[in-house]
């Protein structure tokens, strides 16, 4: 008896877990779509049309449709070469590297793009230190400029998938190709390209949504150049005056849809297009040695994409912050640490950006983890469901689907999206619950923004813990917290580390929906640096900038440090 009345209270907590979840992510997204097509409590598809049809507007459609496939085609020339050294040739056993290339990745897309940008203006860094280099700076601001920063700060999506597959190409393929009188080329189009089909779609799909949704680069580079797409007319509309959420809901309805159709073919593309590549048969992938000439160029591809995608804006960052007075430039005596030490001394706002993004991250990667955890163990299987009926078990089935749908939808919507859906839904609940246009709102934006993380982490992890565990515990007498507090939570203990430092870090840094969310003088370490490089003090905005990335780093380094304290444990 006491088991059947455990089972039967599943039911109304997952009723429960599934209705708060939809008040978090589902109903600000609903906001949106009905904000873009309702005008005072009435129907007005023509406001939606007129807007979406306006010729800007269409223009900015196309523009980041445009920008969006070309950065799949350069993060393709970027990541296929690298994949392939180092997986099927001798540099495969410098693993280190593939830690070192998730630093774009974690790099803030606005850091990089301003780092860039200080690189390769006019009498920047570059021209001052190879002036030979006047005009370039013409070139690079540009629609290519543009697409080359956000494809050296994007690559690692393609590039990781890619290594991946290749890694469980068995190179008796190659092999194969290679006795029957194949060329290298040959061998590489007719064998391994094939072979990566699948997985080069998921990538490039995901690649591409991550464009569309960029705000960071946009931001900075592409206001430069005067290149408007999705995310900055939409941020326009929110918060320049005439202040107009119906516009900002119309081309975030369509940005939403885009971005959930490409996630759906992403879906279908892979199912289609993957094949099994392991198979009974021991297959591996074998390194090929490579002569002197060969490991020059191969390093020095490597080389080449770590300067571009690292190099070059980390050391804008850096020597800008160490700057003291930007006209002289790059220059003996011209160094001071000063710009950090105002940070932390006679700059207030510094201090309260840098704590205010360090308390805000810290309350929504510990919310998030919590949310994540209960979402996870609610839709987790149980090994008593035989004592319930069919229908009960298909009814919490389906529950415990949209529970896990709707806690990794933030995943899949751009966030601006999500920011004006809590702006119009929770002002649209100011008189009720007063949250609007606070510090709890921007809180409770970081954590169901970031739930996808928390979710993820731990229900990889929690997928990997045997059923004869809970079976053995049931048997012994275990009630479901001794078994949750003893069994369970410690097993899945490394995946919510890496789901809450995941969270903090990016929490931490996070742009587009402080800008939109945060309360009038509520200053950030993100939106700290954007007003200090907007309004000319770029040095002091670089010196908040490198603690970022720092800290980024930092994380970056303790989340490769997790899986080793499994081993050893």
């Amino acid at each position: 008896m006491n088991t059947i009345s455990r089972t039967d209270r599943k039911g109304p907590a997952l009723l429960l877990t599934l209705a708060v979840l939809s008040v978090l992510v589902l109903f600000p997204v609903f906001a949106i779509l009905i904000r873009s097509v309702v005008s005072e409590g009435h129907l007005e598809l023509a406001n939606f049309l007129s807007t979406v049809s306006q010729a800007k507007y269409v223009e900015t459609i196309g523009n980041s449709l445009w920008v969006g496939l070309w950065v799949v085609i350069a993060c393709t020339i970027i990541s296929l070469p690298l994949a392939y050294i180092l997986t099927h040739t001798e540099l495969e056993r410098h693993s280190w590297l593939n830690i070192i290339f998730l630093i774009p990745f974690m790099t803030p897309p606005f850091i990089n793009s301003m780092g860039w940008m200080l690189f390769m203006q006019k009498r920047g860094l570059l021209q001052q230190l190879i002036p030979q280099t006047e005009g370039l700076d013409e070139f690079f601001f540009s629609f290519t400029g543009m697409v080359l920063i956000m494809s050296f700060n994007t690559f690692p999506f393609i590039y990781n998938i890619l290594k991946n597959t290749l890694k469980q190409t068995s190179s008796n393929l190659e092999e194969a190709g290679a006795v029957f009188g194949a060329s290298f080329v040959y061998r590489v189009k007719r064998i391994l390209l094939p072979l990566l089909t699948g997985s080069f779609a998921v990538g490039g799909l995901l690649v591409f949504v991550k464009t569309l949704s960029e705000y960071g680069t946009p931001a900075t580079m592409g206001r430069r150049i005067g290149f408007p797409v999705f995310t900055t007319e939409i941020h326009t509309s929110a918060v320049m005056a005439p202040v107009d959420f119906t516009k900002a809901a119309s081309l975030a309805s369509i940005l939403v849809f885009i971005c959930l159709l490409f996630w759906q073919l992403q879906v279908v593309v892979k199912e289609r297009t993957t094949w099994s590549m392991v198979g009974g048969k021991g297959a591996k992938v074998v390194p090929r040695p490579l002569s002197l000439p060969k490991k020059i160029i191969a390093w020095g591809y490597i080389a080449a994409v770590l300067i571009l995608s690292i190099g070059i804006p980390y050391f804008s960052v850096v020597t800008t912050s160490l700057i003291k007075l930007r006209g002289y430039g790059i220059q003996s005596g011209n160094f001071t640490f000063n710009n950090y030490i105002e940070l932390f001394t006679a700059n207030r706002k510094g201090i309260s950006a840098l704590m205010n993004s360090l308390s805000f991250a810290l309350i929504a990667s510990t919310l998030s983890a919590l949310i994540g955890i209960w979402a996870v163990l609610m839709t987790y299987s149980r090994t008593d469901g035989g004592l319930r009926n069919r229908a009960s078990r298909a009814l919490e089935k389906r529950m415990g689907r949209g529970i896990a749908l709707t806690a990794l939808l933030p995943q899949m919507v751009p966030h601006i999206v999500f920011a004006i859906g809590f702006m119009i839904f929770w002002n649209n609940l100011a008189r009720i619950i007063p949250l609007y246009n606070t510090k709890a709102m921007l809180i409770l934006a970081y954590t169901v923004l970031f739930l996808p993380y928390s979710y993820q982490y731990v229900s990889d992890a929690l997928s990997q813990i045997s059923p004869n565990l809970i079976y053995a515990a049931r048997v012994y007498g275990a009630d479901t917290p001794y078994l949750y507090r003893r069994i369970t939570l410690p097993l899945v203990r490394n995946g919510i580390i890496s789901a809450w430092m995941m969270a903090f870090i990016i929490s931490f840094r996070e742009l587009v929906v402080t800008s939109l969310i945060a309360p009038t003088g509520t200053l950030t370490v993100s939106t700290y640096i954007m007003q200090e490089f907007d309004q000319g003090s770029v040095s002091r905005g670089m010196g908040m900038a490198v603690i970022c990335m720092l800290m980024t780093l930092t994380i970056l380094l303790l989340l490769q440090l997790i899986p080793q304290g499994n081993k050893k444990s």
